[in-house]
């Protein structure tokens, strides 16, 4: 594959690559790069996911070795599941099976935090990026764990959350960080340390959030994106089809495109993965619909050719199918899931 073939995979559908220029000349100076994706292991994986996993089988389809990286401590910090270790390291089991299921190549590498923290080297780089940054940075950062800057008062260790993820990326010795818009503080954080320290920059590259279906996103996509924490805001991916159906009917779904989260479904990951979308519809509403294009579909919507309703089926039709072989996998393989269930409801 060449340079232009490998820069077009990895950089399609990215929401923002700090930098491009270091992207490109990446692939025209590594004929094997490296990147990782980090994740708490924290409850259930939603529909949100499927778009960053999209992401790491196209960079594995460039050629880029990818590390999923499971932040097993991280979610200690983060009061995830009690802080019970044990508990998280159950659904990071479970989240190892989420990415296959949803097609990620086993050519990629599980690693756990566990096995960094034992290592004198990443508490050395953790205690330099802390040295090269300011607290108010760090705790400005903290909106990376779906905090906010005044928690840092209440448990000290939500301060280290961090740089110990800055110091996830160097410890790693990856050339690509990849994770959606929400971790960019982090990354830039790391970028910002690795310049002081005269260390090698990760390349940022970042993946559009998932509107909760609750709405908000106008206001900030940030703050309003899907959540596991609400059921009702994310369709989840063991959802069945009658669930997918029921909580995209509920869905926010505004006369507008910007902060909808049944159009960003469409947009982000119906049809990245299927190409086009049928939909179907009574025919006194015109009968059953095509769109070869999301821009398409896009345009129809915004001009009243396309009822919300008819959007909203497509969306929950086009969902049911993408997550079928998720389905199809955990009914397999039902023992990790039928774990986290039961963590889930007792945690």
């Amino acid at each position: 594959m060449d340079i232009d073939s490998k820069f077009a995979l990895a950089s399609r559908n990215a929401l923002e690559i700090v930098t491009s220029e270091e992207l490109r000349a990446l692939f025209e100076t590594n004929s094997k790069p490296s990147a990782y994706i980090g994740y708490e292991p924290s409850g259930f994986v939603h529909a949100g996911q499927i778009i960053t996993a999209s992401k790491i089988i196209d960079l594995q389809n460039a050629g880029v070795e990818m590390t999923i990286f499971l932040a097993d401590w991280h979610a200690l910090i983060n009061d995830k599941f009690g802080g019970k270790i044990d508990n998280i390291r159950v659904c990071g089991e479970y989240l190892k099976e989420c990415f296959t299921a949803l097609g990620v190549k086993d050519s990629a590498k599980f690693v756990w935090a566990s096995d960094l923290i034992n290592h004198s080297s990443y508490w050395e780089k953790f205690i330099r990026i802390a040295k090269a940054s300011s607290l108010t940075r760090i705790k400005r950062a903290m909106t990376i764990m779906g905090r906010t800057e005044d928690e840092a008062e209440i448990d000290a260790s939500k301060v280290m959350y961090p740089p110990m993820q800055a110091a996830d990326i160097f410890e790693l010795g990856v050339d690509i960080a990849l994770a959606g818009m929400d971790q960019r503080r982090a990354h830039m954080l790391a970028r910002d340390a690795a310049e002081k320290l005269k260390w090698k920059k990760p390349i940022a590259l970042h993946t559009p959030l998932l509107v909760s279906l609750l709405g908000g996103g106008r206001m900030d996509p940030v703050e309003a994106k899907m959540s596991k924490s609400n059921p009702n805001s994310a369709v989840f991916l063991h959802d069945s089809p009658q669930d997918i159906s029921k909580k995209i009917k509920s869905a926010f779904c505004p006369a507008e495109t910007e902060g909808n989260p049944v159009i960003d479904i469409m947009r982000f990951i119906a049809f990245p993965k299927l190409g086009s979308i049928h939909i179907d519809r009574p025919a006194k509403y015109g009968g059953p619909i095509d769109f070869a294009s999301f821009e398409e579909l896009q345009t129809a919507y915004v001009e009243g050719k396309l009822h919300a309703q008819d959007l909203k089926n497509g969306a929950a039709d086009s969902l049911s199918t993408i997550l079928q072989p998720v389905r199809d996998y955990f009914e397999k393989n039902p023992k990790n899931l039928s774990r986290v269930k039961e963590l889930s409801v007792t945690r």
